[in-house]
């Protein structure tokens, strides 16, 4: 294949050297557009023994050639990485002013976004709608992760680093899948690994006819299996009221209703899981009393009902002390959700800090709720934190997007 790396002109240029050499060595055909500003971080020397191409930054070079249309119809795929705020605004407002701008307004080749900047710059409004525009004309975005920025801040804003960029690349094109191939390698980094994920929200029935639940469809999860399926897992999903289908090629289904239910599935399953994800929203409590019989409404105001509840039991808590006694017999990585709002007293990320202590498990995933994200939404924000000092990742976008960020980031994590 060939592919046509991007560089934008921020000190994340450096990173692109290494993905040069990674779609190199798996044999494919690499070329290097930088823009001006990148050449400032990164030499035209470096690009072009890495790529074993020439490398070319203005529309006027190698006129005879018309090279912005040659490199765009070329192309098997355009990945630009870092993709800075100036870059993106020039790509989303459809300005062709370089080499590198006139190859993506012309191929019809899949291009994909990895943006790198400071978290102002990233959380300025004027560079979230570029993002959501670059979206709509189907460009894919790589999510910044959490971490050192230039100097002495750390933020949102950080490039990917490139093992972690080609992985979601190839996932994204659907390379790489010729047996034995390096890219196969990366691309399917979940391969032989046996993955339990639960989804959907459980309901704790008060009699034949109602129940208490929650807002949750379950998409995140199911998303969660196709894409670990996709990246090479064997997927056992317990799926509690769902209202997508879920995929096709799972290694096992299990549906249940309940969270007694739930608990008894995760632990019939747990010895033969390398992974558990926990994605369900698992009420926190259940009524005391359950009614055969249909509770009936009355006349007498006075005659209301009152529901008692009881604790459910905590899954996730569990699930960690089953690992401390049995660590032989455990799952070796254990990864919670918890919807957030925040109020007042404190943000979605202090109080998914302060979860991710009680529970013990190795990452969180704080997932921000509001009417547009979250529970039965299509999109989602995602911030992943880790039980050790490390890295957060802060994953936007589809719940596919988010899933398979989510999934590429603890793959890389937990095999170095």
């Amino acid at each position: 294949m060939r592919v046509v790396i991007g560089i934008g002109g921020g000190i994340a240029a450096y990173k692109a050297a290494m993905l040069l050499r990674l779609f190199g060595k798996a044999g494919h055909e690499v070329i290097a557009i930088p823009t001006q500003a990148a050449l400032k971080f990164i030499g035209q020397p470096t690009l072009e023994a890495l790529s074993s191409n020439p490398v070319s930054v203005d529309v006027f070079e190698r006129v005879p050639e018309v090279n912005h249309v040659r490199q765009a119809e070329q192309a098997d795929a355009v990945i630009i990485a870092p993709a800075t705020a100036d870059l993106m605004a020039r790509l989303a407002t459809g300005r062709a002013n370089d080499l590198l701008s006139a190859t993506v307004l012309t191929t019809h080749a899949p291009v994909i976004l990895a943006p790198a900047m400071h978290t102002q710059m990233w959380e300025h409004p004027a560079t979230q709608a570029n993002v959501a525009t670059l979206r709509s004309y189907g460009y894919r975005l790589i999510e910044p992760a959490v971490g050192r920025l230039t100097g002495p801040d750390s933020g949102v804003g950080r490039l990917p680093e490139p093992e972690e960029i080609y992985a979601q690349a190839l996932a994204v094109l659907g390379w790489g899948r010729e047996q034995g191939s390096c890219a196969e390698t990366v691309s399917k980094p979940l391969a032989g690994q046996r993955l339990l994920i639960t989804a959907g929200g459980t309901r704790e029935a008060l009699d034949p006819v109602r129940f208490l639940g929650n807002r949750s469809s379950g998409k995140q999860g199911v998303a969660l299996a196709q894409v670990a399926t996709d990246l090479g897992a064997r997927v056992h999903l317990i799926g509690a009221n769902l209202e997508v289908r879920p995929p096709s090629d799972l290694d096992k289904l299990t549906l249940v209703t309940s969270a007694e239910q739930m608990r008894r599935a995760v632990f019939d399953a747990l010895s033969e899981s390398d992974m558990v994800i926990m994605a369900a929203a698992v009420a926190d409590f259940r009524p005391a009393d359950y009614t055969d019989s249909k509770i009936k409404k009355t006349d007498d105001p006075l005659a209301d009902p009152v529901i008692r509840l009881v604790r459910n039991p905590d899954i996730l808590r569990e699930i960690v002390l089953h690992r401390q006694n049995n660590p032989e017999g455990g799952p070796r990585t254990i990864v919670g959700f918890a919807a957030e709002t925040g109020d007042d007293t404190a943000t979605p990320l202090e109080y998914g800090q302060a979860k991710l202590t009680r529970k013990g498990c190795d990452y969180l995933a704080v997932n921000t709720v509001s009417p547009t994200l979250g529970f039965g939404a299509d999109n989602n924000t995602v911030t992943l934190l880790p039980k050790d000092v490390g890295e957060h990742l802060v994953a936007q976008g589809t719940k596919e997007d988010v899933a398979r960020a989510l999934l590429l980031h603890i793959a890389q994590q937990t095999q170095q």
